[in-house]
C-alpha cells in the first residue's frame, strides 16, 4: 500500500479530535494538511442531533464542513501500531501514515467485567456505552425488550444518566454498585442521598454495597439473571456496565513518559517526545491552580485541552501561510529585509547568532536575489524556532475542573476541587417540588469548590467564579448565606 504523508495526525475520533479539528481550521490550516485517523465508522464525535462543537457555539461539523475544510477523515481504521522516532503509524489493514506532528486523542476505553473474570460477563445484552455501536445496539435492544427489566451495574455518570433515561422508557431498574453512596468520586454523602431518594421515587431500585459475580443467560445466550456478591438474584433483559474506564495509552507505551496511568505532558500538552501531544481522557497535564498534575476525563476538558495543544502546535502554521516571495520578489526592496532581519534579532536570544548567520548567508550567495533570497529563508527558520517555543504566544493551560450532568429534571454543576471541609445549603429534599440546594469545598479558609443543583445560568457563573477566585470564608458563613455568597463575589 502507498504511504500517506500528513502534516498533522489526529489519533482518535471523539470529542478531542472534533475540537482540535475545529481549532486547526481557524488557525487557518491548509487543505490536505490534516487528518484525522479514527476507528470508528462515524465522522468526528458526531451523534444523531449531537454536534461536538455546537454547544459552545461552533459550527456543525458535517461531512461537508471537513471537505470544505481540507481535513481528511480516515475512519473505519484502527492504528494498532506507533513509532514516535520514524514518525510512522500503521493501521490493522497495514496502511502507513507519516506525519510531522501527532495529536494523541485515543481517550478511553472501558473497563469489563470480563476483565475482572465475571462469570457470564459475555452474554448477549450487557452493554458498555463509550463508542456509537454500542448506543446503537442498546437501543435496538430496548426497541426488543420494552417494559423489561434492566440492572444497571455502577453508581457512577453512566449509573446515574442510564438509570434516568431506563425510567423514562418505562423499564424496570435495578442500580447496584459497591460503594456507600452514589458518584462517591465527587458526591459527599449529604450530596449523594438527594440523589439516591430523587431516583427512588422515580422507581430506581437502589442496591448499594455488593456487586455482580455471575451472569444465567436463556437458551439463546441472552441475559436472564444477575447474581450478586450478597446472594440475591436480580431478573434482567438487559445489563448496562459504567464501572469505570482506563486511558488508551498501549499504543505509545515505552516511547512517551507516563505518570497517573496518562501520558505525562506540560501545560501546553507536549509530551517528553518531540512534536506530540496528548489531549484529553489520556493527558496527565499540570492542574496550575493547585500545583500538581492530574489527569481528568471528561468532555469539558477534552474540549479545553484539544484546543490549547492545537494552539500550540500551530504555531509555526503562520509561517506556512506566509509568501516569502514576497519579501525579495523585488531585490532592491532591501529595506524590508532589514526590518524583518532587525526583528527577528529583537526576538532572539541570541543577537550575535543571528548576525553571524546573517552574514554566512550574504558570503555564500552569487548575486543579490539569491542573497535575498537565502536571507528569507533563514528568517524562516529562525521564525520556526521562535514559534515553536512554548509559552510564547500561548499561556499556560489554567484549568478550572468541572463537571455537570442532566438527568430526569435534574441539572447539576461543579467546579474546583472537592476537598477539605464541606457545607450543605438550602433544599435537599428529594420530595421537595423545587429541589435547589447546592455545596461549598472549604480548605486553608478559602472556598477551593462549589456545587450547585437546579441553579440558574448566572448562579452557575457565580459557582465557576467563587471556585476560581477561592475567597475566603466560614462554614457557619456559607450556611447561612448558600448561593447568595457566590453571587456576590
Amino acid at each position: 500500500m502507498a504511504e500517506k504523508s500528513f502534516k498533522y495526525v489526529i489519533v482518535g475520533g471523539g470529542v478531542s479530535a472534533g475540537y482540535a479539528a475545529r481549532e486547526f481550521a481557524k488557525q487557518g490550516v491548509n487543505p490536505g494538511e490534516l487528518a484525522i485517523i479514527s476507528k470508528e465508522a462515524v465522522r468526528a464525535a458526531r451523534l444523531p442531533g449531537f454536534h461536538v462543537c455546537v454547544g459552545s457555539g461552533g459550527e456543525r461539523q458535517l461531512p461537508e464542513w471537513y471537505a470544505e475544510k481540507g481535513i481528511s477523515l480516515i475512519l473505519s481504521t484502527e492504528i494498532v501500531k506507533a513509532d514516535l522516532a520514524s514518525k510512522t503509524l500503521v493501521s490493522a489493514a497495514g496502511e502507513s501514515f507519516k506525519y510531522q506532528t501527532l495529536v494523541i486523542a485515543t481517550g478511553s476505553t472501558v473497563l469489563k467485567l470480563s476483565d475482572f473474570g465475571v462469570q457470564g460477563a459475555d452474554s448477549k445484552n450487557i452493554f458498555y456505552l463509550r463508542e456509537i455501536d454500542d448506543a446503537d445496539q442498546l437501543v435496538e435492544a430496548l426497541k426488543a425488550k420494552k417494559n423489561g427489566k434492566a440492572v444497571i451495574v455502577g453508581g457512577g455518570y453512566i449509573g446515574l444518566e442510564l438509570s434516568a433515561v431506563l425510567r423514562l422508557n418505562n423499564i424496570e431498574v435495578n442500580m447496584v454498585y459497591p460503594e456507600p453512596w452514589c458518584m462517591p468520586r465527587l458526591f459527599t454523602e449529604g450530596i449523594a442521598a438527594f440523589y439516591e431518594g430523587y431516583y427512588q421515587n422515580k422507581g430506581v431500585n437502589i442496591i448499594k454495597g455488593t456487586v455482580a459475580v455471575g451472569f444465567d443467560t436463556h437458551p439463546n445466550g441472552e441475559v436472564k439473571e444477575v447474581k450478586l456478591k450478597d446472594g440475591r438474584v436480580l431478573e434482567a433483559d438487559i445489563v448496562v456496565v459504567g464501572v469505570g474506564a482506563r486511558p488508551l495509552t498501549t499504543l505509545f507505551k515505552g516511547q512517551v513518559e507516563e505518570e497517573k496511568g496518562g501520558i505525562k505532558t506540560d501545560a501546553f500538552f507536549k509530551t517528553s517526545v518531540p512534536d506530540v501531544y496528548a489531549v484529553g481522557d489520556v493527558a496527565t497535564f499540570p492542574l496550575k491552580m493547585y500545583n500538581e498534575i492530574r489527569r481528568v476525563e471528561h468532555v469539558d476538558h477534552s474540549r479545553k485541552s484539544a484546543e490549547q495543544a492545537v494552539k500550540v502546535c500551530d504555531s509555526s502554521l503562520m509561517l506556512s501561510r506566509v509568501d516569502m516571495k514576497v519579501l525579495y520578489r523585488h531585490p532592491a526592496n532591501n529595506m524590508l529585509i532589514h526590518y524583518w532581519s532587525t526583528m527577528i534579532a529583537l526576538m532572539s536570544r541570541d543577537i550575535n547568532w543571528i548576525f553571524e548567520a546573517h552574514y554566512t548567508c550574504r558570503l555564500g550567495c552569487s548575486n543579490t536575489e539569491n542573497y535575498l533570497h537565502s536571507t528569507c529563508l533563514l528568517i524562516v527558520y529562525i521564525l520556526a524556532i521562535f514559534a515553536s517555543e512554548q509559552g510564547k504566544s500561548v499561556d499556560e493551560y489554567d484549568y478550572l475542573p468541572y463537571f455537570y450532568s442532566r438527568a430526569f429534571d435534574l441539572s447539576w454543576q461543579f467546579y474546583g476541587d472537592n476537598v477539605g471541609e464541606t457545607v450543605l445549603f438550602g433544599d435537599a429534599d428529594p420530595n421537595s417540588a423545587t429541589h435547589k440546594f447546592g455545596q461549598y469545598w472549604i480548605k486553608d479558609g478559602k472556598i477551593v469548590g462549589a456545587f450547585l443543583e437546579s441553579g440558574s445560568p448566572e448562579e452557575n457563573k457565580a459557582i465557576a467564579k467563587v471556585a476560581k477566585v477561592q475567597p475566603p470564608a466560614t462554614l457557619d458563613q456559607l450556611a447561612q448565606e448558600g448561593i447568595s455568597f457566590a453571587s456576590k463575589i
